[in-house]
C-alpha cells in the first residue's frame, strides 16, 4: 500500500518539478519540428499518469489519499481507494493533464471498466512519441502511423475473439469468467464466485431488454457479504397501509404525486380561533367530506393499487380499505420516477385527467416482505419483462459502498457482452500478439506494470510470453497468482471484446490529443 500525503501536493510536486520538465524539454530540444508543444503539458501528462500504474491489474495497490475539503488548516478528509476515478477528480483543475486523458472517463462511462489501462497505455504511447520526436519523426507522421497500428491491433483482436453465445451454457459460463475478471475490489477476494453469479443471472433476467435500470441494488446493514442474494422483483423502501392486504395479485396501479392534504391550517402550521366545539367538529366533517370526494375521484380510475409521494392521513387509509384499494405512501421522488418506468405507469400531478388518457402501473403482484428487520413492498411480474434486485449485506457502510460500486461496474461490462458477446482472453494474451514497433513496445508495458504490481520479476515473464506467441500459443498470458505463464482457456479469465478494442482506440485517441496540441490560448 502506498501513502499519498496530499494528491493535489503530490501532483504539483512532480509538475512543478522545474528539473524534471527541464530535463524533458532537454530530450526534445534537437527537434526542431516539434518546438513549439507545449512541454509541461507534456510533462504533466506523463507524471500523473505514472501515478496509476501500481494501481493496474488485479493485484493493484490501494491509495491512501488526503485532500483539504476547505482553506482550514485541519479541513482535510482521508480515505483508502484503487479507484481510478476518485484518484483522476483529486487532482488540481489546472492539471493539463485530468483534463486531456478525462477521456478515458469515455471508457468508464461506457463500460465500467478499463479506465486505468486507457490511462496506462496512453502513458506508455507518450513515452514512445518522445523517443520518435527525438529522432526529429514530425507528430503527424507519428499520429498517422499510430492510426495503422491501431487498425493492425483492432485486426489481430478480431483475429482472437470468439463467440459462444449460441450456446447458452458455454455464453454463461463465458459471463461468469469475465465478472471474475472484471472484479478487482480487495474486500470480494474469495467471494468472486458468489458475486459474479449473482450478476450473471441479474443481467439475464433481463433477456432483450437490457436496461440497467430493471437491476436494484439495495444495501443492508447487518449479516455478512455472504449473505448477499437476488431477488425476484423491485423493491421499494416502504411497507403497505394499515388493514391493508399485504398480497394483490394482477394489480393494476395508479401512481401519484398529489398533496392529499386539502387542510391549509395543517399544512402551514397555522392557527384558527371558534367559540364552540361545534364548530371544530364541522371543520372536522368539512375535511372529511374533502377526502371522500379525493376517494371518489380515485375510483373513477378502476385501479385496486394507489401509490402516491406524499402523506396519506388514517382516515383516508380507512376509506381506501373499505373501497378496497390497497395505498402505500411516503415513496422518495427517485424511487416513484424508477417505479413508474418499471411498470410503464405514468406519475399523476392532479385527478382531473381522464383514465383514458393515463398510462396505469401493471405487475403480477404485490407484497410486503421482510428483509431483517426492514419492511419492502416487492413488485414482481412487470409488463417490460422480468426485473431483479441484488441485496447486499455487510456490516459498514463503507463496505457496501465499494461493493455497490464494483458490481454496478461488472453489470456495465455484462451489458454490453449481451449486445456485443465476442470475448477474447485476459492476462495480456493480446497484447503480445501486436507487432508494430512502437505501439508494440507500450502495449508491453501493460503485462509488465501488471507483473510488477504483482511482485514478480517481469522482464522474465514478458520474456516467456513472447516466446509463448511466437510459438503459436496465443491465448497464453499472465497467470499472476503463480507467477509462470499459463493458457487463460484453461483458467477462465475472459475479457470482452468490445472493452479490450476501445482501451486501444481510447488510449490512442488521448495521446493524439496531446500531440496535437503546440500552444495554449
Amino acid at each position: 500500500m502506498f501513502l499519498f500525503r496530499n494528491v493535489h501536493s503530490l501532483v504539483k510536486e512532480i509538475i512543478d518539478n522545474e528539473e524534471y520538465i527541464e530535463q524533458t524539454i532537454k530530450k526534445l530540444s534537437n527537434d526542431t519540428s516539434s518546438k513549439d508543444i507545449n512541454y509541461s503539458i507534456f510533462a504533466k501528462a506523463i507524471a500523473a499518469g505514472d501515478l496509476f500504474k501500481n494501481i493496474l491489474g488485479p493485484k493493484g495497490m490501494d491509495k491512501i489519499l488526503q485532500y483539504k475539503m476547505s482553506d482550514e488548516p485541519d479541513a482535510s478528509q482521508l480515505f483508502i481507494t484503487n479507484d481510478r476515478a476518485t484518484i483522476l477528480s483529486k487532482i488540481d483543475d489546472d492539471n493539463q493533464m485530468a483534463k486531456v486523458l478525462d477521456i478515458s472517463k469515455l471508457q468508464y462511462d461506457k463500460f465500467g471498466d478499463g479506465r486505468t489501462s486507457v490511462i496506462v497505455l496512453a502513458i506508455e504511447l507518450l513515452r514512445q512519441m518522445e523517443i520518435l520526436l527525438a529522432k526529429k519523426i514530425h507528430p503527424q507522421t507519428i499520429i498517422t502511423g499510430w492510426q495503422k497500428a491501431t487498425n493492425e491491433a483492432l485486426t489481430v483482436l478480431e483475429g482472437i475473439a470468439k463467440n459462444n453465445s449460441s450456446n447458452l451454457v458455454h455464453f454463461k459460463t463465458d459471463l461468469i469468467n469475465i465478472s471474475r475478471t472484471t472484479f478487482t475490489s480487495n474486500i470480494l477476494q474469495g467471494k468472486k464466485e458468489h458475486f459474479s453469479k449473482l450478476c450473471v443471472y441479474a443481467i439475464l433476467k433481463l433477456h432483450d431488454e437490457i436496461d440497467l435500470k430493471h437491476i436494484q441494488i439495495i444495501k443492508h446493514l447487518g449479516h455478512n457479504l455472504s449473505d448477499s442474494y437476488l431477488e425476484e422483483g423491485f423493491l421499494l423502501t416502504n411497507c403497505i397501509g394499515i388493514n391493508m392486504p399485504k398480497c394483490i395479485e394482477n394489480a393494476r396501479i395508479l401512481i401519484a404525486n398529489i398533496p392529499l392534504n386539502t387542510d391549509k391550517i395543517k399544512e402551514t402550521g397555522s392557527s384558527i380561533c371558534v367559540d364552540s366545539s361545534t364548530k371544530v367538529t364541522e371543520l372536522e366533517l368539512s375535511e372529511k367530506e374533502k377526502m371522500k370526494d379525493i376517494v371518489e375521484k380515485i375510483l373513477q380510475y378502476n385501479c385496486n393499487v394507489f401509490i402516491n409521494r406524499e402523506s396519506i392521513y388514517n382516515y383516508f387509509e380507512q376509506l381506501l380499505v373499505e373501497k378496497g384499494i390497497t395505498a402505500i405512501q411516503y415513496t422518495d421522488f427517485p424511487s416513484i420516477q424508477r417505479l413508474a418506468q418499471i411498470l410503464s405507469g405514468d406519475i399523476l400531478s392532479t385527478f382531473n385527467i381522464s383514465s383514458d388518457n393515463i398510462h396505469f402501473g401493471k405487475c403480477n403482484l404485490i407484497e410486503e416482505i421482510l428483509i431483517g428487520e426492514d419492511k419492502f413492498v416487492k413488485f414482481s411480474g412487470v409488463a417490460k419483462g422480468e426485473i431483479c434486485t441484488i441485496v447486499l449485506f455487510s456490516n459498514t457502510q463503507e463496505i457496501l459502498d465499494e461493493v455497490e460500486q464494483s458490481i454496478h461496474d461488472v453489470l456495465c461490462v455484462l451489458s454490453k457482452i449481451i449486445k456485443e458477446p465476442r470475448i477474447c482472453y485476459g492476462g495480456a494474451s493480446e497484447d503480445e500478439s501486436l507487432v508494430i514497433e512502437s505501439f508494440a513496445s507500450a502495449l508491453q508495458q501493460l503485462p509488465a506494470i501488471i507483473a510488477q504490481n504483482t511482485g514478480y520479476y517481469s522482464i522474465e515473464l514478458i520474456t516467456n510470453l513472447c516466446d509463448a506467441h511466437i510459438s503459436g500459443k496465443s491465448t497464453f498470458g499472465l497467470d499472476i497468482e503463480k507467477g509462470i505463464i499459463a493458457d487463460m482457456v484453461q483458467l477462465g479469465i475472459f475479457e470482452s471484446f468490445d472493452l479490450k478494442r476501445q482501451v486501444v482506440i481510447r488510449a490512442r485517441e488521448a495521446v493524439e490529443t496531446i500531440l496535437r496540441n503546440n500552444n495554449i490560448i
